[in-house]
């Protein structure tokens, strides 16, 4: 997993509620469980006007729709989206976090999130920051008022920084921290131990050495 300290980007406004991961990633691209290939049909239904989108249909070949807002010359290249309350609600499947990280997003700012996106997030390597829905929608204005709007995301500092220097605090449990800063996911977070589980397996084969062909099996 992809570590994360300090991340500075454009931003881009989901100006909607309750967006559902349906529409995050549909449900007709679910069918691959590799964790890669999703990025493309980050909110297909939204981004293209084409539709129904099918899984392996070349981007070069779809029909964007222009109104959209990833779609809009100055929002090309963000890597920091800004959205409203209860982002991700919905099914929980974990391509939803896939799919924005795979698009090139690296942080999120909404005011809510649903539950298990919001933990989905954190075991993918996106940083889901909480703040107050007053803040965000102070930086909605900021964005649509200033093309080009930057924002800084420093994790181990725990703040926003804002263009002109203006630092916004946010909240992040410290284990979830730790594995971002690390670039820890869950597989990761076990390989820390790898000698000491190898020491295990060898310790159990001379123990208990009739196990040995049901391990090679």
């Amino acid at each position: 997993m992809q570590k994360f300290t300090v991340h500075k980007g454009l931003v881009a406004p989901m100006d909607r509620e309750n967006v559902d991961t349906d529409a995050i990633i549909p449900k007709q691209f679910l069918k691959s469980i590799k964790r890669t290939g999703f990025g493309p049909n980050l909110f297909d239904e939204w981004r293209y006007l084409d539709q129904p989108g099918k899984p392996g249909m070349p981007e070069s070949k779809r029909k964007p729709n222009p109104d959209f807002v990833l779609n809009q010359p100055r929002y090309k290249g963000a890597s920091i989206l800004l959205a409203r309350q209860n982002f991700g609600c919905g099914s929980s499947r974990e391509h939803a976090p896939w799919a924005l990280q795979q698009y090139g997003f690296r942080a999120l700012i909404a005011p809510s999130y649903a539950d298990i996106f919001f933990n989905n997030c954190y075991k993918n390597g996106l940083l889901p920051i909480v703040l107050p829905e007053t803040v965000v929608g102070s930086l909605f204005d900021a964005v649509a008022a200033f093309p080009g709007y930057e924002l800084t995301v420093d994790l181990q500092r725990q703040v926003v920084v804002q263009p002109q220097g203006e630092e916004i605090p946010f909240e992040v449990e410290p284990f979830r921290k730790y594995c971002l800063l690390g670039g820890l996911d869950d597989i990761g977070l076990t390989l820390r131990h790898k000698d000491k589980i190898q020491a295990y397996e060898a310790e159990r084969l001379i123990t208990k050495p009739w196990l040995a062909h049901v391990m090679s099996s």
